[in-house]
């Protein structure tokens, strides 16, 4: 079996901590390292109060999931720990994520985790224990670059490609991370269990935020922030009353259904103005979004940023959300900061959401990093910017 993780010296003599959530990703990621000869230390992360978690299908890092990855660590002979990070992941990831829903916004808590939890405080963790490297079971891949340091790549298997949710990883992280199933496809990683003999071969995948347990996460918002569901108009894009909602954190950019209601047309979400509890709505046609603007940029492309943005304008590709495939564009530095300019135009583009960045010449494949959307507008004048800039690159695509 390959070495899968680029490293120097005997894998016998190099210790690995493998992240294991429990499921059947980190699973088989802890047991191929073992299996290539590597000191593999198992850590399970106990992120929250597992309590109505512990049993729900669909729910990750529970009660359950614990068992599971102590089960696998006995199966294939490592040591394994369960660390207690409950409060940092509160403070980081729970409370942060109330916080953006109360400012209108939509979070997305899975990289702030990755971001804050498993990448700095995990890592740090992994670094006490002797290890070279942490692994972890994410759908994405890390190569070494010719010039030295390391660059994150898209999985093979663009349906289960992780690398939305990893942009925020520095350079400085890469160096020490591994993600030995970036080359692989689920049925692999699947039979790959089986041949391991791990209980968790046919495990179900994670799907909902692991911290809300009921699947409602008003109520944790609630929970955590008294008052936070303030009542407020419902109003057009004229500003018009049309009806009174329950609290803005009910709703999210794009949405259709519940609005509660009654209109002779499909009305959706158009944007939340959570200083005047005002949820605005308007015809399919008002959610196209031609530019964004982004706060807490990460770059992992060549150089600097401003060194990509040298010429005014930097072609790359885009994704705004994780199900979504990555759409051409052009970064540019404006009064506020980097702006990405959108060739074709996105619907339901909401505030809290990141966008990412891929390599237009690598084939969308290298991600060059990214930020979180600040705020979203259709710029009339974004036509006339897609006219110069399709002119000077020569292309009437990137």
């Amino acid at each position: 079996m390959l070495n899968s993780l680029d490293l120097e010296g005997s894998p016998q003599d190099t210790r690995v901590v493998v992240a294991m959530s429990g499921g059947v990703d980190s699973s088989v990621t802890a047991a191929l390292l073992k299996a290539e000869g590597y000191d593999v230390v198992g850590v399970t992360l106990q992120l929250y109060d597992h309590g109505a978690a512990t049993h729900r299908k669909g729910a990750c890092c529970a009660g359950q999931d614990i068992y599971d990855a102590r089960a696998v660590a006995e199966r294939i002979g490592i040591p394994h720990y369960v660390l207690d990070y409950e409060s940092r992941f509160k403070e980081m990831v729970i409370d942060r994520f109330a916080d953006s829903y109360v400012a209108g916004e939509t979070p997305v808590p899975c990289i702030e985790c990755n971001q804050s939890i498993k990448f700095r405080d995990l890592l740090a963790t992994a670094r006490e224990l002797g290890a070279k490297v942490l692994a972890t079971g994410h759908y994405v891949a890390s190569r070494p670059l010719a010039g030295g340091g390391r660059a994150l790549y898209r999985a093979r298997e663009e349906e289960r490609d992780q690398s939305y949710f990893l942009f925020a990883t520095t350079r400085e992280q890469l160096e020490a991370l591994r993600f030995p199933l970036g080359d692989k496809t689920k049925p692999q990683t699947r039979e790959l269990a089986r041949r391991f003999g791990l209980s968790v071969a046919d495990k179900h995948d994670s799907q909902d935020i692991c911290f809300v347990p009921s699947g409602r996460y008003t109520e944790v918002i609630e929970r955590l922030k008294p008052g936070a569901a303030e009542p407020g108009d419902i109003v057009d894009l004229s500003g018009r009353v049309l009806g009174r909602h329950s609290g803005i954190i009910h709703f999210t950019v794009g949405q259709r259904r519940g609005l509660g209601i009654a209109a002779g047309h499909p009305l959706y979400v158009v944007r939340l103005d959570a200083s005047s509890r005002r949820v605005v709505v308007g015809p399919r046609e008002a959610l196209r979004t031609s530019r964004m603007r982004l706060r807490e940029v990460n770059w992992l492309g060549d150089d600097t940023i401003d060194h990509a943005l040298c010429a005014g304008w930097h072609e790359v590709f885009v994704k705004v959300r994780s199900t979504r495939p990555p759409q051409p564009a052009w970064l540019s530095r404006g009064g506020a900061g980097i702006e990405v300019d959108l060739l074709d135009g996105e619907d339901g583009v909401s505030p809290g959401q990141a966008c990412v960045f891929y390599d237009a010449a690598e084939g969308q494949a290298r991600v060059l990093g990214g930020g979180f959307i600040q705020s979203a507008v259709a710029a009339t004048h974004v036509p006339l910017v897609r006219e110069a800039r399709v002119a000077a690159s020569g292309a009437e695509r990137l």
